[in-house]
């Protein structure tokens, strides 16, 4: 098992929504970026809903910024298999402070998870924090079960009721 450390948050003074996964996949560590493994669906379900062609970080990062919505993990540091980056996997998981990065970002309202296990380590610590929580589908290949149309409308929906 090797230990690990989540990503510094990618959020703005004016961010509304936060968008949270568990922990950053093996091959998001190796680009440097969230939801970077080729085959998640995380960016081009963004594109789509902001009608954006976003292909760097750099476009990433912008898209972000010009929408208000902030990134980060519910884990900030964990164990797990090198080889392995299944949330299934996860081991002694030590949750972000959330308390602290809501007071300092008062402008977000709206958390939205990007699966259960982002929901269920946020909840270890923050279940009763006073803000808007929505549970929506995984975007990891891993979760193939729901079609991409189907991903779309969900974040869609989220995405335009809160920002």
């Amino acid at each position: 098992m090797t230990e690990y450390h989540t990503f510094e948050p990618l959020i703005f003074p004016d961010s509304k929504v936060l968008i949270l996964g568990s922990f950053p996949s093996i091959k998001s560590f190796e680009e440097g970026f969230y939801y970077a493994h080729p085959r998640n669906q995380f960016w081009p379900i963004l594109g789509k809903i902001f009608n954006a062609d976003i292909q760097t970080k750099d476009d990433k990062i912008a898209l972000c910024k010009k929408h208000k919505i902030a990134l980060f993990d519910s884990a900030a540091s964990l164990q797990r298999d090198a080889n392995n980056s299944s949330d299934t996997n996860l081991k002694n998981i030590e949750v972000n402070d959330f308390e602290k990065l809501l007071t300092e970002y008062p402008n977000i309202k709206t958390i939205l998870f990007t699966g259960k296990k982002a929901q269920q380590i946020f909840n270890k610590k923050y279940k009763d924090l006073p803000v808007k929580k929505i549970l929506l589908p995984s975007t990891s290949p891993a979760y193939a079960s729901m079609k991409f149309e189907e991903k779309f409308a969900k974040y869609k929906e989220a995405l335009e009721e809160n920002l």
